[in-house]
Formats: structure tokens, C-alpha cells, sequence
């Protein structure tokens, strides 16, 4: 059986059990006044006195609900043997009504099941019911209000408590369910990727590399010089491109659990020649970097120049006439890119603004957030548009230890 949690009183719980406390204080003086004093030994204002010291002693219960809920008891056992041994000691021979138990008994008894375990609660109950409802002496007047008063609000708050019990456990098995359906779809998500890896490790890195060895093989045999400088473009392109697939691969099989390494594959392109072949085509362009680049592992250094060559493909594309920055701000923790243009000064070429896919912002946020890192992309205030990434310093991949 779960356990249940200890009840924690807010301010609005003490302040109601501070307001209850003082009504039922106002209303047993008021019985006094308008009733019989009390007539034994102990003076006038006994039964008063004891009433108002349990009706304030309320105020202790939820930190105290033991004493209390003892006290009470022991008050219900007095004003019976007052009743039984010595009539009108602690209660008037005729009071004004049919509570022969302490006055704030059912309010205490209606909020000790949310503080106290059950066994002790019940225990209480049987024996603040025998005092309210004189089973030895029951009569139409005393015993049926006497029950109405003690096993009544135990028997209610018994099972509000049950029930708010119940409705916490079915809360919590239903989080818990919702954690194993998020954690099974997260293992269904890792095995896709899994096999992913392994479908490109197999067959798309395999081509790649043949591909690489015939262009280096073609550059050493051919006697052709303009052969030899377009078939080591192809095997260095080539190389780039197998280094960048091996770390995508990495990514897919280990996901964001593996340790991170610093690659030793190719080296990536560097942003200042992009920024030179945007200004030798017509687009001023300024390159401002901040911090060491040697602090990001080359896999994530590829992954930025891809950025940066996507932003300004598109600036040439679709905002001719235009400037263009690139900042880049390289910190501990990573590397942030943003690549803005301003207003494009005359009309893109119809021809070249229709070129490519139209999805390569989309494969480049894909690719940002493959390794962990976040992409956003739109128009400027004022015009224009502007490309930003927040990059992690390292990539968790580890296809070269496979």
C-alpha cells in the first residue's frame, strides 16, 4: 500500500482553523451568558473556562494534533465523570444544548484523519462516542446528535482523505505510465537512428570513399594538368564530404549520450573565403570573429561553415545589391553565428533565385539541431534577413573509434 504523504497546512488552512477557533470561543461564552453557570466546587465559570481552552487549543492542531486530539479526549472523560460522580462540576445540570462532549469535537475530529494514521483516529472516535452518546443511558436527545457529532465528520473526513488518496496514487501511476511511453518512444527513436547509421555507414560512406580513391588514383595517372587539378578538387571535396557523413553518423548511432571527442578527419572550410567570394561577386561583406576557434572540434567547425556558406548563397541569390556581416563569437560553451544582409538594392535574377531545392534553410536547421545545437532564421526589422545558430563546442560522435 503506498504510503501517504504528510499533510502540509498552507496559511489558508491556518487562518480558517484561527477564525473557527474564535467562533467557537464566542459561542460557548455566549452559552455561559445566556445559560446555568456551573455549580460544584470549581466556581461559575469552570465549565466556560474549559470549553474556551479546548476551542483555542484548535489553533495547535496542525502541529500539535496529538495534544489535541488528547486533550479533547480527556475533556469528553471529564465532563462525563462530572455528569456521572458530580453533576454540575464542569457542565450546567440543564445546559442549552445536547453536546456532552467538548463544543469543537467535530470540528477536530473532521481534520484528524488528514494529520493523524487511522488507527489512532478510530481509537479516539470509539472513545469520544461512548462519552457523547451514553449507550448505558441512550435517549432521543443525547444519543443520536451525540453520534452526529464525534463518528459523523471522522466518518466523512475518512473518506474525502480516501478519495483525495486514490485520486493522488491514479495521478501518479498515470505520470509514471506517461515517463514509460515517453522513455519507449525515445528507445524506438534511438533504434531507428541505429539502423540509419548503420544503413549509411554501409553503403553511402562506402561509395564516398571509392569515389575519393578513383579521383586520387585519376589525379596520379592522368597527364592532363587540367584533369589532375579537377580530380583532386573531386577527392578533396570528396574527403570533406566522407569526414562530415562520418560525423553524422556518429551523431545517429551514440545520440547525445556519448562522450565528446575532438575529430581528426578533414579540417573545415574557413568562413573568410566565403566571405571573399561573396564580396568578389558583388556583395560587400564584413567578417568580424571574437574568442579562439581552436576551442570547437572540427565536426562542429564544418557544421558553421555550412551555415555561413547556406546564409550567403541565398544573400547572392535573392538579395543582390545588398551588405552583408557575419559575426562569429566563439565562448566555452560554444559558438554563435549570425549572418545578416541588408535590403536588397536591384531585382534577383529569376534564373538564380529559382535554383536549388528551396529546402536548404530547412536541411541546415535540421543539421544544426542533429548536434545539439539551435537555428533560427527571418527578416530583419527594417529589411532584410538574418541567420543565426548557437552551436556546442563539442559534437558527441565517435564514428572514428568504430
Amino acid at each position: 500500500m503506498e504510503k501517504s504523504r504528510p499533510f502540509r497546512p498552507g496559511p489558508v488552512d491556518t487562518l480558517w482553523l484561527t477564525l473557527a477557533a474564535l467562533a467557537f470561543a464566542g459561542l460557548d461564552i455566549s452559552l455561559y451568558v445566556f445559560g446555568e453557570p456551573t455549580t460544584g466546587w470549581a466556581g461559575p465559570a469552570a465549565g466556560v473556562a474549559m470549553q474556551v481552552l479546548f476551542d483555542l487549543s484548535l489553533i495547535l492542531l496542525f502541529r500539535f494534533p496529538r495534544l489535541v486530539g488528547g486533550l479533547i479526549t480527556v475533556g469528553a472523560l471529564l465532563m462525563l465523570a462530572s455528569d456521572l460522580f458530580s453533576p454540575g462540576l464542569l457542565v450546567p445540570e440543564r445546559q442549552l444544548t445536547l453536546m456532552t462532549v467538548p463544543t469543537i469535537t467535530p470540528v477536530v475530529l473532521s481534520q484528524l484523519a488528514r494529520l493523524m494514521d487511522r488507527r489512532t483516529v478510530l481509537w479516539l472516535t470509539a472513545i469520544l462516542v461512548v462519552c457523547a452518546s451514553r449507550p448505558w443511558d441512550a435517549q432521543w436527545n443525547t444519543t443520536p446528535f451525540g453520534l452526529l457529532s464525534t463518528a459523523f465528520p471522522t466518518a466523512i473526513s475518512l473518506y474525502f482523505e480516501a478519495r483525495r488518496q486514490l485520486l493522488r496514487s491514479l495521478r501518479d501511476r498515470a505520470e509514471r505510465a506517461e515517463r514509460e511511453q515517453h522513455l519507449l518512444a525515445e528507445r524506438a527513436r534511438a533504434e531507428e537512428r541505429r539502423k540509419l547509421a548503420e544503413e549509411m555507414h554501409d553503403v553511402v560512406t562506402h561509395r564516398l570513399s571509392l569515389m575519393v580513391l578513383h579521383a586520387g588514383a585519376l589525379g596520379v595517372v592522368s597527364a592532363d594538368k587540367a584533369v589532375r587539378t579537377s580530380a583532386e578538387d573531386i577527392r578533396r571535396e570528396g574527403a570533406l564530404a566522407l569526414d562530415e557523413l562520418r560525423d553524422l553518423v556518429g551523431v545517429l548511432r551514440n545520440g547525445a549520450n556519448a562522450e565528446p571527442r575532438t575529430l581528426t578527419g578533414g579540417a573545415a572550410g574557413d568562413p573568410a573565403t566565403l566571405v571573399a567570394e561573396s564580396t568578389s561577386v558583388g556583395i560587400p561583406t564584413e567578417l568580424t570573429v571574437h574568442g579562439d576557434p581552436g576551442r570547437i572540434s572540427p565536426a562542429v567547425a564544418r557544421t558553421a561553415y555550412r551555415v555561413v556558406q547556406e546564409a550567403l548563397t541565398n544573400v547572392r541569390k535573392h538579395a543582390p545589391g545588398s551588405t552583408a556581416t557575419v559575426e562569429l563569437r566563439h565562448h566555452a560553451d560554444g559558438l554563435e553565428i549570425t549572418v545578416e544582409n541588408t535590403r536588397r538594392g536591384a531585382t534577383p535574377d529569376p534564373a538564380l533565385a529559382g535554383s536549388g531545392s528551396g529546402a536548404g534553410l530547412a536541411g541546415l536547421r535540421q543539421r544544426v539541431e542533429l548536434i545539439g545545437g539551435r537555428f533560427d532564421a527571418g527578416p530583419r526589422t527594417g529589411g532584410g534577413y538574418r541567420v543565426s545558430a548557437i552551436l556546442p563546442a563539442y559534437v558527441p560522435t565517435a564514428e572514428g573509434n568504430a
